[in-house]
């Protein structure tokens, strides 16, 4: 996810600049795209199914909405995606983020909202369908990104720190082929793997070894799924799993949910890049996030920021490892 960029030619300030953002803000169905992109970024063709209008016609509402300030965009290879301008500190930030808040208590036409749904499906099936037919082939085209060797040893370094806090349970989602789940075992007295694909799961219990697995308790599942809702942990990683995700805050405030009071996210995910080739060979829904995005989202819902790496990969692709603590 590249960083947002507001591509106005002129910056408009003053009355000028609250002028556009009122006349922005003074249509109904713009406010509806901006309800609809409350924690989600669409595209203009996605934007223009949910609401059952012409692309042209989106993309009229879109520039009016970024020449106001009130979305931005952000460009994912040859994608260019709009979401809400996050309050940057600028001229009339405060009353953007009021109307965004005010615009969180309404609802949307059940008919968007269906169309919305529909689009998250589509995303988490395509996920889904890659790694169903790629199982065999996941190390290979993760070592193409970022390997488990290559920032392993830092996530059980911050791992270690909360375990001698007194942590006692550690929660994996998306194992990959399990070479972090033999290192947690001799570490946390409860391991629990969950994976919403089949062939990754059994691929990873198969991996970690028989004597191993007994120690582990797998989960085939979502993380709002009720297998997982029933596991509440001390611990969770989410390792180079987050651009494959649908709805990336949609996950995370379900692990808000899944953490103890007191727990610790740990999240190893790419920072922003513009190597759209990995989409059809790594299946990535999205090209890394920008570290600030990522803060604000999980500011958004509860968690407070704690240490945080960055290492670059000799591919060209940069890791960053981010805990966050509930």
């Amino acid at each position: 996810m590249t960083a947002p960029s507001n591509n106005n030619d002129q910056a408009l300030t003053g009355i000028p600049y609250l002028s556009t953002l009122c006349k922005a803000a003074g249509d109904e169905l713009r406010l509806q795209i901006l309800r609809v992109l409350q924690r989600d970024a669409f595209g203009v063709l996605e934007l223009a199914q949910m609401f059952g209008i012409r692309q042209p016609a989106m993309s009229h509402h879109l520039k009016v909405l970024a020449k106001a300030g009130l979305v931005v965009t952000r460009k994912e290879g040859t994608h260019i995606f709009y979401r809400r301008n996050i309050n940057d500190g600028s001229e009339l930030a405060l009353l953007r983020e009021q109307i965004f808040t005010q615009l969180d208590f309404c609802e949307l036409p059940t008919k968007v909202l269906a169309e919305v749904a529909h689009i998250h499906e589509r995303r988490s099936n395509t996920s889904k369908t890659f790694f169903k037919l790629n199982a065999e082939d996941f190390r290979q085209q993760q070592d193409l990104i970022a390997s488990f060797s290559l920032y392993g040893d830092a996530v059980l370094e911050l791992l270690e720190t909360e375990r001698q806090k007194g942590a006692k349970s550690v929660l994996e989602i998306g194992p990959g082929e399990g070479e972090l789940l033999t290192a947690l075992v001799p570490r946390f007295e409860q391991v629990v793997a969950l994976d919403n694909s089949s062939a990754m799961l059994e691929r990873a219990e198969t991996l970690v070894g028989k004597q191993l697995s007994t120690s582990i308790r797998f989960i085939l599942g979502e993380t709002n799924s009720p297998a997982a809702a029933e596991t509440k942990v001390d611990c969770i990683t989410l390792n180079m799993v987050l651009h494959h995700v649908a709805t990336p805050v949609d996950m995370l405030k379900d692990i808000y949910q899944l953490l103890k009071p007191g727990g610790a996210l740990i999240v190893t995910e790419l920072c922003q890049h513009d190597q759209d080739w990995v989409r059809d060979t790594c299946g990535d829904l999205w090209l890394g996030f920008c570290p600030e995005e990522l803060s604000i989202w999980a500011h958004e819902i509860g968690f407070t920021t704690g240490e945080s790496v960055y290492m670059a990969q000799r591919n060209g692709f940069k890791v960053q490892l981010r805990k966050f603590h509930k």
